[in-house]
């Protein structure tokens, strides 16, 4: 049996701009994830995740399922990702049995928000290629994950498939997604992932030792998709709002990144304080809710205690996250949140 884990992701700072090619963010992987467990099988396979199971074969060489489930989309789509490279590796197509154990959900199957999308598609690109045979390195990871990403949301960034496949604390730029859609139609996998992606930049950041992360759930759930969507759909609307946006917030996750090497955890707090103010007020701008009143609750409660927080991803609930300069208040925040409905979760950065 072949077994692997990938996991779900935070942003810190950099949402919606990092949209736009080139255009930074600052992420972090957690110790909560997504296992998937591949058995071989002799003819025909199966999926089973979420408590229900689902099987596939293949007819004049597609994988079909046995029912539709959007569950499995991005499942399939990875399936269909490494099949393809499979092939163009002169591996022979097998059959096999996925199992998918997922740490972020809650009991009643509701998000958290932390990239449970990505990660699937990470940990069952990491199966595939362990069954095949096929050693990538991270890099090349990302770019299979991030190619059966956009077979299904050509919106995205993939900051939460790098953070998934790299592990730690990451600087993230994103690639050029029209350029990357074009060069599909032209070239194999292989080339594609032999190929540099315009803007494309992924690298490690070393956080100072006592800095502390919280993380809050709101306890409503958000489509990151829809969220992205329609401030894509009302950027138009005040173009020039909307480009001071995109600069200020580059500048903020420059200035983040540079804190993080010098190590200074109040310039990190202070750009986290701007960052949520420019989602603020790219919220006013558009139209579009951005940070609810929950996430405006948790915001308060960590200033209360020398922390400074902001919506973490694309808002509208889900996570926030509050960075602190040690753990002194720790026990307090927790108990205000709680008491404001506002659930902590216990996560840590994972480095894999």
């Amino acid at each position: 049996m072949i077994e692997s884990f990938a996991p779900g992701k935070l942003y810190i700072a950099g949402e919606y701009a990092v949209v736009e090619a080139g255009y930074p963010a600052i992420l972090v992987a957690v110790d909560r994830g997504i296992t998937i467990t591949l058995k071989e099988a002799l003819d025909g396979g199966s999926i089973t995740a979420a408590g229900s199971k689902v099987h596939w074969t293949r007819i004049d060489g597609e994988i079909v399922l046995s029912e539709n489930n959007s569950r499995l989309s991005y499942i399939l789509a990875a399936m269909k990702t490494i099949e393809a490279y499979a092939k163009e590796q002169g591996k022979k197509l097998g059959y096999y049995h996925l199992g998918v154990t997922s740490q972020l959900e809650s009991e009643a199957g509701e998000k958290y928000g932390l990239g449970s999308s990505a990660a699937v598609t990470v940990a069952t690109v990491k199966a595939l290629c362990k069954y095949y045979g096929l050693e990538i390195s991270k890099k090349e990871l990302f770019k299979l994950a991030a190619l059966a990403n956009l077979s299904i949301n050509k919106r995205g960034s993939a900051g939460d498939i790098a953070a998934s496949a790299y592990g730690g604390w990451i600087y993230y730029t994103s690639f050029d997604r029209d350029w990357v859609l074009e060069e599909v139609r032209r070239k194999s996998l292989t080339q594609l992932l032999n190929t540099p992606w315009p803007n494309l930049s992924i690298r490690a950041l070393l956080p100072p030792k006592e800095l502390k992360l919280m993380v809050g759930w709101t306890g409503k759930p958000a489509s990151t998709s829809k969220l992205v969507a329609k401030v894509d759909g009302r950027k138009s609307i005040d173009r020039i709002a909307y480009e001071k946006f995109l600069y200020r917030s580059k500048r903020c996750v420059e200035k983040m990144a540079e804190a993080f090497k010098k190590k200074d955890i109040e310039q990190i707090q202070k750009q986290i304080h701007v960052n949520r103010k420019l989602l603020v007020d790219l919220e006013k701008d558009l139209s579009v809710a951005i940070e609810t009143p929950l996430l405006t609750r948790l915001y308060d409660i960590a200033l209360k205690y020398d922390g400074y927080a902001k919506s973490s991803g694309a808002g509208g609930g889900d996570c926030g996250i509050a960075i602190f300069k040690d753990d002194k208040y720790l026990p307090q925040v927790i108990e205000e949140w709680e008491k404001a409905g506002i659930r902590h979760l216990p996560v840590n950065p994972y480095y894999g």
